[in-house]
């Protein structure tokens, strides 16, 4: 009876740390690339467009928390009116690598959370914020 407890526990704490963990891919998108080019400084991002473009359905409608560990802090993080928030991801290489708070016309995808923190659009561009 004792084993039986012990080996119900160890996979009950398996089952714990694979569901604490994000997941390396969504789809064809690599997560663990794109987590690791923080600002798109290293224009890893920049060969994921497609990927992530393809991914896109599958993360509407995610929680803002899930869509952190997904893909990462954001590199900007704003609050925007009526309790959205928006989430930007650079995709390139920009100004933005020497400074974060450096308006850059690197291109860019920006996330919005509606109201209650569920990601309702998904946009790209070019200008500065």
């Amino acid at each position: 009876m004792k084993v039986s407890i012990k080996i119900l526990l160890t996979a009950l704490i398996g089952i714990i740390a694979a569901c604490s963990s994000a997941p390396d891919k969504l789809g064809n998108l690599d997560l663990k690339k794109w987590r690791g080019d923080r600002g798109g400084c290293n224009d890893v991002r920049k060969g994921l467009e497609g990927d992530f473009k393809s991914a896109e359905k599958e993360l509407k409608g995610k929680f803002a928390d899930t869509i952190g560990e997904l893909l990462g802090r954001p590199d900007i993080h704003q609050l925007g009116e009526r309790n959205t928030k928006f989430y930007v991801y650079y995709l390139e290489k920009g100004p933005q690598c020497e400074n974060m708070q450096a308006k850059s016309n690197a291109r860019k995808v920006l996330l919005k959370f509606n109201a209650v923190g569920l990601l309702s659009e998904i946009t790209y561009q070019d200008r500065p914020l």
